[in-house]
């Protein structure tokens, strides 16, 4: 199977993938690379920003409820560094609740996907996020 990351438009954009739940970040994982991503999957918030402070990613991709730092601190942190502000980010969580949502995007997420989630979907909230119009908004000033 060849891999046509080029043609999708990624050119092996890199995704932080931030899950302590081992299964969930190697599904992830696998789905991701299968897309043509290039994906630093760590078990952990601070981990995370670690990751992110090392090499800036393309998108990250964050579990609400991890241990150290969660998704939601992990954001914020993201948000406040002038090298990471503009990084996509997606939440990914089992909490539903319209409030939890809400604080997601309160702190500056993309996006937000609960759990249990479509692996295909998730590909492509991912694509979108990339191609949103609002991560380039510094192009069109």
């Amino acid at each position: 199977m060849t891999n046509d990351a080029g043609a999708l438009g990624q050119s092996r954009r890199v995704v932080l993938l931030a899950e302590d739940d081992r299964d969930i970040r190697e599904l992830i994982s696998l789905k991701l690379t299968g897309a043509g991503f290039t994906v630093v999957a760590v078990s952990d918030g601070a981990a995370a920003l670690a990751a992110a402070a090392e090499s800036v990613p393309d998108l990250a991709l964050l579990d609400v409820m991890m241990p150290f730092r969660s998704g939601l601190e992990v954001t914020r942190a993201l948000r406040a560094d002038p090298r990471t502000a503009d990084v996509p980010v997606i939440l990914l969580t089992a909490r539903s609740q319209e409030f939890d949502v809400e604080s997601g995007f309160v702190l500056g997420a993309n996006d937000y996907i609960v759990k249990p989630f479509s692996p295909r979907e998730l590909v492509e909230r991912v694509r979108a996020a990339l191609a949103s119009p609002l991560t380039l908004i510094e192009v069109s000033e």
